[in-house]
């Protein structure tokens, strides 16, 4: 189960890496790794009870339908139950739904950012699509 947990936060974290503005900080401790953009956090990355989770952000009807079909999501721990899900370490993870929320869940944010700061990471994006 070891390899599980760890994979949740090895698959998470590899995706958010690489978004433009990211930055990674710890303010609730050892062991709570918080995801920003621009200072407005999308992801959480942590364990509860010995289980990997993450937190990611969604719109609340995707977070409903989400918790119904897969037993491995769940209501936000210590969010907003409506606008956050948990992502518990399972056996049958989906790798590419995982990757798909986490940038889904920093897109939410993103679009909630001030102009210039939107503009900063549309231009970075760009930049790196034109790159080889």
């Amino acid at each position: 189960m070891a390899q599980t947990q760890s994979s949740l936060h090895q698959i998470a974290t590899s995706v958010a890496a690489q978004l433009p503005e990211v930055s990674l900080s710890e303010p609730f401790g050892d062991g709570c790794l918080v995801h920003k953009v621009f200072d407005k956090v999308f992801m959480l990355s942590l364990y509860l009870k010995g289980h990997a989770i993450i937190n990611l952000k969604v719109q609340p009807e995707h977070g409903a339908m989400l918790r119904d079909f897969y037993p491995y999501i769940r209501a936000g721990w210590h969010m907003n139950k409506q606008h956050w899900i948990s992502i518990f370490a399972d056996d049958n993870l989906d790798e590419q739904l995982v990757q798909d929320l986490v940038l889904n869940s920093y897109e939410l944010v993103v679009a909630k950012l001030r102009k210039v700061e939107k503009q900063r990471v549309g231009l970075i994006k760009a930049f790196h699509t034109k790159s080889p």
